[in-house]
Formats: structure tokens, sequence, C-alpha cells
């Protein structure tokens, strides 16, 4: 006979929100696309990892504190954000605004000592599209703001790059518009399961303006875009054909989980289990694509 389960309920802490403000399960992918690209462009030594490691997660994480002052408001409506610390009460809002800009200050030190200027300048530049470009702007004017900012999120292959190499040439580019166009079908499938939310907080997220069969369809022609892109720089020999066929199974997969969405809508389905898989899955198939560069690259 076995013992039942306890539950263990873990109280809350001012380190446990600090960590958690930094947002480190999504930053934790900010980090592989920016690791990967470094074994991409070189071999860069442990140090070099080391430092751009710690920088990228400092800025990260101060941009995603910055972004939860700048959203205090709307999270206390949403159901999936209002136990973050401001709106639970558990830390002042100021407090927060601080934390971020502190990290976010060591960070662009860290790099530009550590690193180079040039990393630092990047992943400073990230820090302020994603704050005041992307949350203070786009965010609440358009449906468009996750189209146009996912370049916050694609700013990291943008800086291992430069770490190694201390130049942005074509083929961290590309590398910057995977990611880019990687954001609308993976953020749109997440939209879509959480457009009440959205809609209570007045966020003009596609799904709420555009209605959920545009939103699909956007979905859709972005993930024929981002396949397309992703095999594009094996045409200029950045990639072999390890990296090729990785890109179109991982796409293959992301583009089949997409349409069927697109079939169950039309069949007036319920398409939410679906959506979820293409949601998670679409995390995956960037860290992976990631990890198969550089593989492609040093195997």
């Amino acid at each position: 006979m076995t013992a039942p389960a306890v539950a263990v309920n873990r109280e809350p802490s001012l380190a446990r929100d600090l960590i958690a403000l930094t947002k480190p399960r999504i930053i934790s992918l900010l980090l592989l696309t920016t690791l990967a690209p470094m074994l991409v462009a070189g071999t860069p030594s442990w140090a070099t990892i080391f430092w751009t490691g710690v920088g990228g997660y400092l800025m990260a994480g101060g941009a995603n504190a910055v972004n939860m002052y700048l959203d205090q408001d709307i999270d206390t409506v949403m159901a999936r954000t209002k136990l973050r610390p401001i709106p639970s009460g558990r830390m002042t809002a100021r407090a927060v605004l601080a934390f971020g800009i502190a990290i976010a200050t060591a960070a662009t030190w860290l790099l530009g000592h550590y690193v180079n200027v040039l990393t630092s300048a990047l992943a400073l530049s990230g820090f302020y599209f994603y704050v005041f470009v992307y949350t203070r702007w786009l965010k609440r004017t358009t449906p468009q703001n996750i189209v146009l900012g996912g370049a916050a999120g694609a700013f990291p292959p943008l800086v291992g790059w430069a770490a190694v190499t201390g130049r942005v040439d074509l083929a961290s580019l590309y590398l910057f518009l995977i990611v880019f166009y990687w954001t609308p079908p993976h953020f749109w499938a997440l939209a879509l399961l959480k457009q009440r939310d959205y809609g209570k907080a007045g966020v003009p997220m596609a799904p709420n303006i555009w209605g959920e069969r545009e939103t699909i369809d956007q979905m859709l022609w972005y993930t024929v875009l981002l396949i397309a892109l992703s095999v594009l720089p094996v045409t200029f020999g950045v990639f072999g054909a390890f990296y090729l066929a990785s890109a179109l199974i991982l796409g293959g997969i992301l583009l089949r989980g997409v349409w069927r969405i697109r079939v169950l809508d039309a069949r007036s389905e319920s398409w939410i289990p679906v959506a979820w898989k293409v949601y998670k899955y679409s995390l995956l198939y960037l860290a992976l694509l990631f990890v198969a560069m550089a593989i492609d690259r040093h195997v």
C-alpha cells in the first residue's frame, strides 16, 4: 500500500519573485538561440560563452521585469498573469522597475567589458525594442504587434554572432529572420487559446481583431515562409545536408500541426487541443532547429 501524495506549497519569497520577474523559462530559449549561433560562427572560448550567457540572461531578464512594470494594469485582469509579483501585491511596481533597470545596466557593462562593445550594443537594442517598441507601443495599438514586435526576440542570434566575430553579417541576419518569422505562428497559437483574456485586457491580439479564421490563415502562411527561409542559408553554403534534413523535417511537423488547425476550423470542429500542441511544439521546433545548426557546423 503506497502512501498518499502530499502536496507541497511553496511559500512566496523575494528570491523566487525576483527570479520569476526574469521569466527563466522564456530566457532559456533565448539563450539557446544565442549560444547556437556562437558555435556556428566559430569556436568561442569558455569565457566568451559564459559572459555572453550571463549578460544575455540579465539583459533579457531586465526587459521582462520592465515589461511587467509597464503591463501591471493588464496583468491584473488576465488569468495567466494575475499571480505575478506586482498584481498579487508581493512586490511594488517601483521595486520591479528598479530591479529590471539594474540588471539590464549590469548586463550592458558585463557584455561591453568581457565580450565586446557591439555585443553589448545589440543586446541593449533588443532591450529597448522589447520595452518601448513592443510593450509600450505596438502591443496595445495594433494586431500586428507580434509580427513587428517579434524583432525583439530575434536579437539573440545577432548577439551571439557578434560575440564571436565582432560583426553582424549576412549569415547572422538569416538567423535573425528565422526567429522573426517563427514568432507569429508560435504566439498566435497561444493568442487563439487566450483570446478571452486578451479581450478583457483590451489588448488587440489578432484573433480578437481579425477573427480566428484569418489568424489561422496567417499562421499557415507565416509557417510556409518560415520553412522556406530556414532552408535558404543552405543555398549560400552556411549549412549542409544535416541541417537541411533537420529543417525540412522539423518544419514539416510544424506545418502539419498548423494545417490541422485550419482543417478543423473549416469543419467547425474543436481545434483547441491541436493549438496547444502546436504552441508547445513550436518551442521545441526552434530549439531543435538551432541545435541542428550547431551540430551541422561542428560534427
